[in-house]
């Protein structure tokens, strides 16, 4: 059995989440990685370790070949996402089923292998759900379409209400890991919390204050549920 991967973003940030692991540095064609080895699982903080990398100049392919030569057969990603909708507040957990990445042209092929119909592993996430269930009292929602945009930048209330029509959340990074790691045959699946209302959701413009006070407040809930759900995670097969 290979090792589960744990890709984090904003909401493990700053915390001393397997801050006690190893550095181990990965060679791969598209570039250097650092990951941190907690022994059943290995950790990719996808904006860096050393200094932040955002949204649009994050190196996938290199982060996901490094996850592949270091044997790991499933990939949990976690995300920090802004709510397209009010009944989805913020502090709810989500394990999204489908996503929209319209803009995307990401492939490890420059050939017909790149052609596949990308999506969230079916089998993998059910596995997501009840492990998370049966480990942690934090509430799970079970199924979602995730819309990323390119970013750094927030989205106009304008582009808001055109991805309300078709989407739940909003985020920058879960579907670029989702297309390359289904190119890998690497079971992929994931939890996004809500940091924030997407602009123009709330009563007020999104501020970048706002989102980085939803992040603080989902922290302790989301260390503490990772804590309890990843060992039994970790001795899953996908």
């Amino acid at each position: 059995m290979g090792r589960l991967a744990v890709v984090g973003g904003h909401g493990i940030l700053g915390t001393q989440f397997a801050t006690g692991a190893s550095h181990v540095d990965v060679e791969t064609p598209y570039g250097s990685v650092t990951v941190l080895d907690a022994g059943p699982h290995v950790v990719l903080q996808r904006h860096g370790l050393d200094r932040f990398t955002s949204a649009p100049y994050i190196n996938h392919r290199a982060h996901l070949r490094a996850l592949a030569d270091l044997g790991c057969d499933r990939i949990l990603g976690l995300g920090s996402v802004g709510s397209l909708r009010a009944d989805i507040p913020v502090g709810t957990f989500v394990v999204p089923n489908d996503f929209i990445a319209l803009h995307l042209g990401i492939s490890f092929f420059e050939n017909a292998e790149g052609h596949q119909s990308p999506g969230f592993d079916g089998n993998w996430r059910a596995a997501v759900l009840e492990r998370w269930g049966a480990n942690t009292d934090v509430p799970l929602r079970d199924g979602g379409v995730y819309w990323q945009t390119i970013g750094p930048r927030f989205e106009t209330q304008a582009e808001i209400r055109l991805l309300a029509g078709h989407a739940d959340l909003v985020g920058m990074t879960i579907a670029s890991e989702c297309v390359l790691a289904g190119e890998l045959r690497i079971p992929y699946a994931a939890v996004c919390v809500v940091d924030n209302l997407a602009n123009g959701v709330g009563d007020t413009p999104l501020t970048v204050a706002e989102f980085h006070a939803g992040a603080a407040a989902n922290r302790t809930k989301l260390l503490a549920a990772l804590d309890a759900v990843l060992p039994a995670l970790a001795k899953d097969d996908p």
